[in-house]
């Protein structure tokens, strides 16, 4: 990519509804929204919540299916962006995983994929597929087998032992890893007395989980020589820098996104600042570099 700045999925849709403010192609990717095997509404309303220093989410994964992906976001997309794009893709048994990033592979927009192992497992007690090191594997080893293109895995922070699974997933093929993603939150209404978002609990994203992002990231970047893209709590050039001095190779931004539409695009544009500021002369050169 020619820089490191990644809107981050389920916060940019497929690209076309932020083209019309602004050139997308100053991005260096972004992550396409959720793409499942089926069509998905997802939960039932209410299922944003907002609270201090960020937001609770429980959309749900709504998304059209993998067929009106390819048969209609993805030339919509192409009309406005012509940068290979990163395919995000979730499941509820390794199978959809697999079919899945099979159906997308042929697409040459994709540059690479981001399979997202934070869905419940249906087929393991429902259990998140990236809770465990040889779920997250098993899902790894699948979708590896069904394409030659790059594979980043995009890990749960919910998980005691971040490492281990990192390290499970390089083991069983993977070419990076994304993470983290939300952590899980909740809010409750003082007047009804009852949780705000319909499902109860919800992803938690935005500036306040920075520092687990943070942590996280450096604490992989120890543990595997693949790349790391970091995501959490970016809303500024320094934010990017941070993640990457903590070992990032890209960073992804996720709920600024929603608060200001141009948010990824001010960040690309403020990074030469914030170098200048920093005595950083490339990017690259940064990356681990608070180790």
């Amino acid at each position: 990519m020619d820089n490191p700045i990644i809107p981050a999925s389920g916060t940019f849709g497929f690209g076309y509804e932020f083209a019309e403010l602004y050139d997308i192609n100053c991005l260096g990717s972004f992550s396409f929204k959720g793409t499942t095997k089926d069509k998905r509404f997802g939960n039932p309303t209410p299922r944003i919540a907002e609270c201090t220093e960020g937001m609770i989410n429980a959309v749900g994964l709504q998304n059209p299916g993998v067929d009106k992906v390819i048969s209609e976001e993805l030339p919509r997309l192409k009309a406005v962006f012509n940068k290979p794009v990163m395919a995000n893709v979730s499941g509820f048994s390794v199978e959809d995983y697999a079919y899945t990033v099979e159906r997308l592979d042929g697409e040459e927009q994709i540059g690479w994929f981001e399979v997202n192992v934070s869905c419940p497992n249906v087929h393991g007690g429902g259990m998140s597929f990236g809770t465990d090191p040889e779920a997250a594997a098993e899902v790894t080893r699948a979708v590896r087998r069904v394409t030659k293109k790059p594979l980043i895995i995009k890990l749960s922070p919910n998980v005691t032992n971040i490492v281990s699974i990192a390290k499970a997933c390089e083991d069983a093929g993977a070419d990076g890893i994304s993470l983290i993603n939300t952590l899980l939150g909740m809010r409750i209404d003082l007047k009804t007395k009852k949780p705000v978002i319909a499902n109860k609990m919800g992803g938690f994203s935005g500036p306040a989980i920075k520092p687990v992002g943070i942590r996280m990231v450096y604490q992989v970047y120890d543990a595997v020589k693949i790349p790391i893209v970091g995501m959490g709590g970016v809303s500024s050039a320094e934010d990017v820098i941070e993640y990457m001095l903590a070992g990032a190779t890209a960073v992804e931004v996720g709920a600024a996104n929603l608060i200001n539409p141009y948010a990824s695009r001010d960040i690309v544009n403020d990074l030469p600042r914030a170098m200048e500021k920093y005595g950083i002369n490339s990017l690259s050169e940064i990356i681990g570099a608070a180790h």
